[in-house]
This record gives structure tokens, C-alpha cells and sequence, in this order.
């Protein structure tokens, strides 16, 4: 078998083999088959597409080129309630630090395996790693008696966990083939897998601070993602969900963590069940909406509720009860973070450098494009260019007013804290058309717009 005739069939658009993608994949891993090579055949792979068979199969032969993390000491590994979520990525998203504990304290294990932040997207990591002393950096075993002992643990990707992505990601990077959706689903689902999850919840986004940026490409990597999971046997579920505005209230890293905590201790939103459906309100609504949506479907996938209306019942009462927030500060604890000194870190701004964007007259808030912002919260230190970039924990940018909010001339709808003046300036160049004002009333934006899988 020779890698140019597997490159010649795809780019043909030939349907390959299970011993041809695991020929071309672990000839990569093992250094036999050149990168110039799999770069042509991830291009054949870009323009021609796979059926979901040879996606599932590329998926499984990733999976297999590393460890995968052994959670069957784990009580819910026996019921069947280990269950993950994961984002497609987008600007102020901070639902898994609010879901987590939630979906844990209902009941379910929450085995998760995050990331960094890259280009305008925050990062999982960099948000928790601004806890002060909290270690993201787990052993398997570790990773296990964490999700043992508080309901959910939360890690980084060692380089034993599917090292074909590894590669073949960095190699996407710079092919100019990261925006294929077999590409995409069979990366998204082996790191998953490999990390023990039993089920999946995903959070398919689309809009202006997404990676999709219509309904039509988000519906097609959640049907992929869907598709895909549950021909490998797991149980896969996926929420379309709005990213044209930043999520929640806060952008930065610790500024995130702070908003999660408020929301978890029900500042900043309300929410009731209305025939069924969820009606959230107040200043963190989109984020709880979103958030209580991904939660309640992680229960129901799990077993754990046998409904959306129950499942959402379940997150509202430990929410309610304490025990959420609860689950939060113990796992923050186990992962090593000082909890009394992140509670004296919320509201301060000491060091940092302010500016305020206002409204420059009366109307309605029409749009705040998360791209840019995202954009100018990298600018400021909030996130990386390049992996190698170190992120600055306290910087970002609050959001005051959202979509569909009334402004007078000289409301403030964003301030922005750096740690230099030059930063703070070049952040501001992005910021300059970031409000759309219209001078009609403006509906805010629908957050969840389809829900696949169930």
C-alpha cells in the first residue's frame, strides 16, 4: 500500500478503506509517511469530502493512535452517566464552568477535557488557570478520583490523548484545511471519546464570533457530529446555538469566572419553565439560556431525568439550593485553587487601565459584533495570536447593554480594562463600529435555534 494511491483515489473522490485511512493516519503519527503528503490528502480530504462511514472510521483509527483514559472506577462509568459537553467556541463562553458543576451536583459525571484559547475564542483553561493555584495539568488517575469525589473534573489534552489530532490539526493550521467537517467532527469526537465520556451534549454555534457563521454550516457539523457519534455507539446530542453577540457580561479570563460564580449563586438572572419551555431573564440571560439548555439535555442523555421540562427542574433546584455553587468550590479546591483568594480577586480592577465606549445617541441596541470584540479582548491580553502567547488573567471587557436594549446618548455599553495604555488603544481601533444602533425597537436575539439528536 503506497500514500500517493490513497491520495489519488480521495482526490479522485474514490470512498477509501479502513486499512487505507489507517494506513495514511498512523503513518503520520509514527513519522513513515511525510507531511507533504498527508498535507495533499488533507486537501483531497478538503474538496471531496468523506461519506460518515469513513468519517466514524477515521475517528475510531484516531482514537486508537493513544491512551484512552479508563474511567470504570468512576460510580457513574456503572450507570451509565458519564457525560460531556463541548463548544464549538465562541467569545464569553463560559457556560462549562456554570454547567459543569450544575449537571454534577444533579446527578451525572462530567468528564472534561478542555482547551486554550486561540484567535478571537477564549479558553476553557486559561479561564479556570485564573483561579489562583488551580492546576489544570491531571494524570488520568487524578482526572478520575477528581470526577469520583465532586462530580466532574476538568483538564488539559496530554500528549498521550490522540496524537494523530495533535498532528493533523497543527498541519490543518497552516494547509488552509481547519473548515473541512470530517476534519472537524473526527477531531471534536476522538479527544471526547478518548477522554471517557459515555454521552455528549455539543454546543454548535454560528454568528459573527463563531467559527460557523450561518444556521446552514452550524446544522451541518451538528448532524456530522450526531451522525458520527452515534454510529461509533455513544449517544451524541447537539444545540445550534447564537454567537453574532458576546455571551454573558464578561470577557476575560477572570472576569469570566466571576460572571459563572455570580450565576451561580442566581445574580444576574431569573428563569421559569412556561409550558415546557424555558424563559430566562435579567442582565445574563442569553448565558443562562444557553447554559440551562445544555445542561438539562447532558441529564437527559445521562438517564439522570427522563425530560427536557424535568431535567431543567433538576439544574434550577440545585442552582437554588446551594449545592451547585457548592460543587464549584470543591472541585476548584481538589484542582488546587485558593478559593478565599479568588473571592477577594471579584470586582477588583486594581492596576488596570478603564475605558468606556458610549452610546453616540438615543435608540435601541440592534447588534455588538462578537468577532471584534473578541478580537480587541486578545488585543488587550485576554487571548493568544499564537499558541505560545501567554494570556494576561484580569483583563477584558464588561458588556453593560445586549441586543434589544434601550440606549440613551452617553450610556456606557462596554468597558475595557488593559494592563497598558498601548494596548488599551489598539484594542479601541477594533472597537470603533462595534454597537449598531437602530432608532426602531429591537427584538433580542433568539439564542437556541435547533435542537438535534434527541
Amino acid at each position: 500500500m503506497r500514500a500517493l494511491d490513497i491520495i489519488l483515489e480521495k482526490r479522485n473522490g474514490k470512498t477509501l478503506s479502513e486499512e487505507q485511512i489507517a494506513f495514511i493516519v498512523n503513518g503520520y503519527v509514527d513519522g513513515s509517511i511525510p507531511e507533504y503528503q498527508i498535507s495533499a490528502f488533507l486537501m483531497a480530504v478538503y474538496f471531496q469530502g468523506m461519506t460518515s462511514v469513513e468519517t466514524s472510521l477515521l475517528t475510531k483509527i484516531m482514537i486508537a493512535s493513544g491512551e484512552v483514559i479508563d474511567l470504570s472506577s468512576v460510580s457513574g462509568y456503572s450507570r451509565n452517566s458519564l457525560v460531556d459537553k463541548h463548544s464549538t467556541g465562541g467569545v464569553g463562553d463560559k457556560v462549562s464552568l456554570i454547567l459543569a458543576p450544575i449537571v454534577a451536583a444533579a446527578g451525572a459525571q462530567v468528564p472534561m477535557m478542555s482547551g486554550r484559547g486561540l484567535g478571537h475564542t477564549g479558553g476553557t483553561l486559561d479561564k479556570l488557570e485564573s483561579i489562583p493555584g488551580f492546576s489544570t495539568a491531571l494524570s488520568p488517575a487524578k482526572f478520575a478520583e477528581i470526577i469520583q469525589d465532586c462530580g466532574f473534573a476538568m483538564t488539559g489534552q496530554s500528549g498521550d490523548i490522540v496524537p494523530a489530532d495533535k498532528k493533523l490539526y497543527a498541519l490543518r493550521d497552516v494547509t488552509g484545511t481547519v473548515e473541512s467537517i470530517p476534519l472537524i467532527t473526527a477531531s471534536i469526537l476522538s479527544k471526547k471519546f478518548a477522554e471517557g465520556a459515555q454521552h455528549l451534549v455539543f454546543d454548535v454555534k454560528y454568528g459573527s464570533g463563531a467559527f460557523m457563521k450561518t444556521p446552514k454550516e452550524a446544522r451541518e457539523l451538528a448532524d456530522s457530529l450526531v451522525r458520527t457519534g452515534n454510529e461509533l455507539g455513544r449517544g451524541v446530542t447537539a444545540v445550534i446555538t447564537n454567537m453574532d453577540t458576546p455571551l454573558g457580561t464578561m470577557v476575560g479570563n477572570f472576569m469570566e469566572v466571576e460572571e459563572s460564580i455570580h450565576c451561580l449563586e442566581s445574580k444576574g438572572w431569573n428563569a421559569r419553565l412556561d409550558n415546557g419551555k424555558l424563559i430566562v431573564e435579567g442582565e445574563s440571560a442569553d448565558l443562562m439560556e444557553v447554559t440551562l439548555h445544555l445542561s438539562a439535555w447532558m441529564l437527559v442523555v445521562s438517564g439522570v431525568a427522563p425530560d427536557f421540562p424535568e431535567a431543567v427542574e433538576k439544574c434550577l433546584k440545585v442552582i437554588e439550593n446551594g449545592s451547585a455553587l457548592e460543587c464549584f468550590w470543591k472541585n476548584a479546591e481538589l484542582q488546587g485553587g485558593d478559593k478565599d483568594a479568588a473571592v477577594r480577586k471579584i470586582g477588583t480592577r486594581d492596576g488596570l487601565v478603564r475605558q468606556e465606549i458610549t452610546a453616540d445617541s438615543d435608540g435601541y441596541i440592534a447588534a455588538i459584533d462578537s468577532y471584534m470584540v473578541g478580537s480587541a479582548s486578545v488585543i488587550l491580553g485576554a487571548g493568544r495570536n499564537v499558541a505560545s502567547d501567554d494570556v494576561d488573567p484580569d483583563v477584558g471587557i464588561m458588556v453593560h447593554k445586549k441586543p434589544g436594549a434601550s440606549v440613551k446618548k452617553g450610556d456606557v455599553i462596554l468597558t475595557l480594562f488593559a494592563r497598558e495604555n498601548e494596548r488599551m488603544k489598539s484594542a479601541l481601533q477594533y472597537l470603533e463600529n462595534v454597537v449598531e444602533l437602530s432608532q426602531n425597537p429591537v427584538q433580542p436575539p433568539v439564542m437556541i435555534r435547533e435542537v438535534i439528536g434527541v
